[in-house]
């Protein structure tokens, strides 16, 4: 029996990123899919959200504070990094993609083409355009940070890491954000070189819709 459980649908991004943390450490992990606000999510988180995680008696959300844990409790390649300075870098860019850059890319930008508001159900166009300068900032704020060392927080693979390539691996599909991507020539490296590690491979969702043409 598998000695990690994850909550959480196979396609969201903080769900992957757990899933990314087991896979990189080779813990045993069994994925449990349950939708945000299930019984089975919201009997541990107190907002109903995705991923939630079981160990035995121990239960936890947040995919911080999951990440942190199986970084502490297991043997393998340690995620977050022990240099004050590094592990400061790794907490900086995950704070800041959680905090801002997720609010914009996925919550603005990308939930606005898969599950539009819309009354026919096609990509919300005016919340999309105007996002879309955001969009190409945050891009090239990335692209300029692994441009630096060649991964989010310094020179060597992080939990960072780990926590934006699912965003990025969603942006490629999209028209606006697609472009970016392919424009910023050291994030685009980036994302191909981490994409080829198995803990991605491993973790690939089934496929999303692509954009709608508008």
């Amino acid at each position: 029996m598998a000695s990690v459980e994850i909550i959480g649908p196979a396609p969201s991004t903080y769900t992957r990123v757990a899933r990314m943390v087991c896979e990189e450490k080779a813990i045993p992990y069994a994925l449990k899919q349950s939708p945000p606000h299930s019984p089975d999510v919201s009997a541990i988180h107190p907002f109903g959200k995705v991923p939630v995680m079981r160990h035995g008696d121990f239960e936890l959300c947040e995919s911080k504070a999951i990440a942190t844990y199986l970084d502490l409790s297991f043997p393998g390649p340690k995620l977050i990094p022990t240099d004050p300075r590094h592990a400061a870098l790794t907490e900086q860019w995950v704070s800041l993609v959680n905090t801002k850059i997720d609010g914009t890319l996925v919550r603005t930008y990308l939930l606005n083409y898969i599950f539009p508001k819309t009354s026919d159900g096609s990509p919300d166009r005016k919340v999309i355009d105007a996002v879309v300068p955001a969009v190409r900032q945050e891009i090239e704020l990335l692209d300029r940070a692994v441009a630096k060392g060649g991964f989010l927080a310094g020179d060597s693979f992080t939990f960072a890491d780990i926590n934006v390539m699912p965003i990025l691996a969603y942006l490629k599909n999209f028209p606006e954000s697609g472009s970016a991507i392919a424009a910023a020539k050291s994030l685009s490296a980036y994302f191909d070189r981490l994409a080829a590690r198995p803990s991605f491979q491993k973790t690939a969702p089934p496929p999303r819709p692509q954009a709608k043409a508008s």
